[in-house]
C-alpha cells in the first residue's frame, strides 16, 4: 500500500511542477498579448483567453501522459486495455470503471483523480485571472486620459 501511495505522490508532484512551469509560460504570454492596444477589444480578449486555454489544455494532456507512462512502468493495469485511456478516465474523474488497476495498484486511480481535480481547479483560476487582468487593461485603455499639469 505504501509503494502506490509513494509513486502517486511523486507523480503528482511532477505534474504539479509541470503545471507550474506551463502556468508561468501561459501567464507571461497572456500578459504580453493582453497588454497590447487593439482596435478590436472583444476579439482581442477572445484570442488571449483561447490561447491561454489551449496552453493549459496542452499541460493537462502532458500530465495525463506522465500518469499513463507511470501506469506502464509500474504495471498498474494491462497495457492492452489502453493505459492512456485509463489515465484520462482517472485524471478527469470520469471513472467509467471499464478498466481497473491490478489489486496492488488500486490506490493509483484516486491519487490520479485528486491530482487532476487540483490541476483543473488551478487552470480555472489562471483563466479567470487572465480574463480579469485583460479586462482591466482594456478598460484602462478605453478610459479618457486626464490632462496633467
Amino acid at each position: 500500500m505504501m509503494l502506490p501511495f509513494l509513486v502517486g505522490t511523486l507523480v503528482s508532484l511532477a505534474c504539479i511542477g509541470l503545471h507550474a512551469l506551463v502556468t508561468v509560460i501561459a501567464v507571461s504570454i497572456a500578459r504580453s498579448a493582453g497588454l497590447r492596444h487593439t482596435a478590436r477589444p472583444r476579439s482581442h480578449l477572445m484570442g488571449v483567453m483561447m490561447a491561454t486555454a489551449v496552453v493549459l489544455m496542452v499541460a493537462h494532456v502532458l500530465e495525463v501522459l506522465v500518469w499513463a507512462a507511470t501506469y506502464s512502468i509500474v504495471g498498474a493495469a494491462a497495457a492492452e486495455d489502453g493505459l492512456l485511456y485509463f489515465a484520462f478516465v482517472n485524471y478527469t474523474t470520469l471513472g467509467y470503471g471499464d478498466i481497473t488497476p491490478v489489486r496492488e495498484w488500486r490506490l493509483i486511480g484516486p491519487l490520479t483523480a485528486m491530482n487532476g481535480v487540483l490541476l483543473f481547479g488551478w487552470s480555472a483560476a489562471v483563466l479567470f485571472e487572465v480574463l480579469r487582468k485583460t479586462l482591466d487593461h482594456l478598460e484602462a485603455a478605453k478610459a479618457p486620459r486626464s490632462a496633467s499639469g
